[in-house]
């Protein structure tokens, strides 16, 4: 009989973090205070983190055990299941094995759940009572304000405004745990009016709505703390309890991944999934091949320069050294929200640069065909954002089937697409464009990327 599911005895789930940082094969690039182009120093980022977390960010542990009271939050929804794929693989008729983790049963319906609950529980160790936040999609949004209501704190969120207005129900969700939530770019902070001013009508970014919440956190006189949903090392590292869950469960089906892939924008998710079995590859010496899919109107891995760049359109973050397309950068809205990042992860980065990790950059539409087949196969919606994972491991199936090759195959499904429906229903009247940027609007945002003297 075959088995579909893989379910992880929560009495062994793992109780620690992964941190990729000790475990990088060449130094990684310091963080650089934004004034003063020097390395950050824990001082620097007390403003905006509590000081657990700032450690966390520059460990150089490579396992951050996990503690009690968020372990027995993990246990709500955790272990999330791995599921053999067995009709979509008939579907293609491929020779390949294609396994999914299944993060779209959590509470938040995506994995952004797996940071917001210890970022929450670390602010309120410290006192904090507030934390302010941006979100693209608003997986992000709806995970902290979820989060926060557990730890009776308030939550602050700035919603890209194409998002705001794409997905109406996503800000109800956080309103119903008792979150405010703000379209960005707006009037409530100086940088909001600044950027509307600049840009009259904008359809807001990621970067802009991030300047927006650290703003409210640096001006709070310390009442106010900023939490990010992607793109910094503590971040990705909450993420890996998934790919450390998908280790146990790989060897339960007595298999291991040829290919593991995930979405990408920041990167968080892609970490998740990716890392754990980046340190088996490193450590055994495997041929694991690791792709991180994002979308061709936001082509940071795949067309972006590698430099040191702002994290946030007001120039308010530290510099990151990273694929980036340039801070001022603003993304077509695509429904895939969570991918319209013009910068990634750090560790992301610096794994694609030394070639652990490859890219691939996909249009929306094959994307939503994708994830319509994987649905009507495996009974899940996939978020816009999963069907980009979706979309690259069924091409590395349609791949083995062409060449005969039993390849196994490995993608983080990141959420589901309840809250997507508008855009599934674009797809199926033949009204979604497949936005390809130009030369132009590139070279435009990559001259935004300061110079940065190394």
């Amino acid at each position: 009989m075959r088995r579909y599911v893989y379910n992880l005895d929560p009495q062994k789930m793992p109780d620690a973090w992964y941190n990729i940082l000790p475990d990088l094969p060449t130094p990684h690039a310091p963080v650089l205070h934004p004034a003063t182009h020097k390395p950050v120093v824990p001082e620097d980022l007390a403003p905006i983190f509590p000081m657990n977390l700032i450690e966390q960010e520059m460990s150089s542990e490579p396992a951050i055990s996990i503690p009690g009271e968020v372990m027995d939050r993990y246990l709500m929804f955790r272990p999330t299941p791995l599921r053999r794929a067995y009709r979509l693989e008939e579907a293609l008729q491929t020779p390949a094995k294609i396994y999914y983790k299944n993060e779209s049963v959590t509470p938040s319906g995506s994995h952004k759940i797996n940071t917001s609950i210890p970022q929450a529980y670390y602010n309120k160790v410290e006192g904090v009572q507030s934390l302010s936040t941006e979100t693209g999609a608003g997986q992000w949004g709806t995970a902290l304000s979820i989060a926060c209501a557990m730890f009776n704190m308030q939550c602050k969120v700035y919603m890209v405004r194409v998002s705001f207005d794409q997905k109406p129900y996503r800000k109800g969700f956080m309103e119903t745990f008792g979150a405010t939530v703000i379209a960005s770019p707006s009037d409530t902070t100086e940088v909001g009016r600044k950027i509307r001013a600049a840009n009259p009508g904008t359809s807001g970014s990621l970067g802009m709505a991030i300047s927006e919440a650290v703003e409210v956190a640096v001006t709070s006189g310390g009442t106010v703390k900023y939490s990010l949903g992607s793109v910094l090392n503590h971040v990705c590292m909450h993420q890996t309890i998934i790919g450390e869950e998908a280790l146990l469960q790989m060897e339960m089906a007595g298999d291991y991944p040829d290919v593991v892939i995930g979405c990408c924008g920041g990167g968080s998710n892609f970490a998740g999934i990716a890392f754990p079995f980046v340190r088996e590859k490193f450590n055994k010496k495997l041929d694991t091949r690791f792709i991180a899919a994002e979308p061709t109107a936001c082509p940071t891995l795949t067309k972006g320069p590698f430099a040191y760049d702002f994290g946030d359109t007001g120039q308010l973050t530290p510099l990151i050294k990273q694929y980036t397309l340039g801070h001022n950068f603003v993304p077509p809205g695509i429904h895939a929200g969570g991918l319209r990042y013009h910068g990634v992860a750090a560790t992301v980065a610096h794994l694609k640069k030394d070639e652990v990790i490859e890219a691939v950059a996909l249009h929306q539409n094959p994307c939503f065909q994708a994830s319509l087949m994987f649905a009507k196969a495996e009974g899940i919606i996939p978020a816009p954002e999963s069907g980009h994972a979706v979309r690259s491991a069924i091409d590395e199936a349609i791949k083995c089937r062409e060449s005969g090759e039993a390849k196994t195959i490995l993608f983080n499904l990141s959420g589901h697409g309840h809250f997507d429906i508008t855009a599934y229903e674009a797809y199926l009247r033949g009204n979604l464009q497949d936005l390809e940027l130009d030369e132009e609007t590139l070279a435009k945002g990559i001259a935004s990327i300061p110079e940065i003297k190394e």
